[in-house]
């Protein structure tokens, strides 16, 4: 089971059905009931991703009576924003590099095929 915060979040955000609960809470708090109607699994299933989601710290649950409304916490997600983005920078630095040797391959294309042609 992950231990660093980026993996618990990660690990959350593997399951399609965690992310669909997140989506929905973006909306604002929910019981597990509300979260459920959506879905075709039983509350206790609904409530096992909540806790996942909780151990993440994704998710916090208040109470208000009887009931306990979950609500998205967004901060591992922006943590999880920060280390995709050093990765999205390096791949764009990447990609721009390659475009401009594709760039210059191009431009010499070109003149290879011109001198061919006038030997040939």
């Amino acid at each position: 089971m992950p231990t660093d915060t980026l993996s618990r979040t990660f690990s959350a955000l593997a399951d399609p059905t965690r992310r669909e609960l997140l989506a929905r809470l973006a909306d604002g708090e929910a019981t597990v009931g509300e979260l459920a109607a959506p879905f075709e699994m039983t509350l206790a299933a609904v409530s096992k991703h909540l806790r996942v989601l909780e151990t993440a710290g994704l998710v916090t649950r208040g109470r208000e009576g009887q009931f306990r409304p979950a609500r998205l916490d967004a901060r591992p997600l922006a943590e999880a924003s920060v280390w995709i983005s050093d990765y999205a920078a390096f791949w764009k630095d990447s990609i721009d590099a390659l475009d401009a040797y594709l760039g210059i391959l191009q431009q010499l294309t070109p003149q290879a095929t011109d001198k061919e042609n006038t030997h040939g």
